[in-house]
C-alpha cells in the first residue's frame, strides 16, 4: 500500500510530517489543503506558521506567495512521498512550479535548512 493510501486510512485533522532520510521533523501540525478551496486559500489568510505548523497542499505541482505577508520554505513532493524540488524562503509575490511534483508542503522559513532536507529525501505523512 503507498503512502497516499495509509495516509487516507488513518483519521484527524493535522498532520505530522517527517523526513524519513534524515529523521527529522518538517512539521508536527500541519493542516492538509485537499479541497479545492482549501487550496485556492492556502495560507492567504495567515500572518506567519508557527514552529511546527504547515501545510500540505495535494494536488499541487505549484505555489504562489502573492498578496502573503511572510516567506516560506517549500517542498515539492512527488507521489511516493520523495522531495524533487527545494525552494527555501519564497519571499511575497513570488511564483514556484514543479511539474514532477505531487504535491507541495508549505512550512516556516529555515525549516528547509535546520532539517537538512534535500532533493531525494523521502517524507512520510501521518494524521495525527
Amino acid at each position: 500500500m503507498g503512502w497516499e493510501a495509509e495516509l487516507a486510512e488513518v483519521g484527524g485533522d493535522s498532520l505530522l510530517i517527517r523526513n524519513l532520510t534524515k529523521g527529522t521533523v518538517l512539521a508536527d501540525n500541519a493542516m492538509p489543503a485537499d479541497t479545492s478551496g482549501k487550496r485556492r486559500t492556502g495560507l492567504l489568510k495567515h500572518t506567519s506558521l508557527e514552529a511546527g505548523e504547515g501545510l500540505w497542499i495535494k494536488p499541487s505541482e505549484g505555489v504562489h506567495t502573492l498578496f502573503m505577508r511572510f516567506a516560506i520554505d517549500v517542498i515539492f513532493v512527488n507521489r511516493k512521498g520523495v522531495v524533487v524540488k527545494l525552494r527555501p524562503n519564497m519571499v511575497k509575490n513570488r511564483i514556484s512550479l514543479c511539474l514532477r511534483a505531487n504535491s507541495v508542503v508549505e512550512v516556516p522559513v529555515g525549516v528547509i535548512a535546520s532539517t537538512g532536507t534535500a532533493v531525494g529525501d523521502q517524507l512520510e505523512f501521518v494524521r495525527e
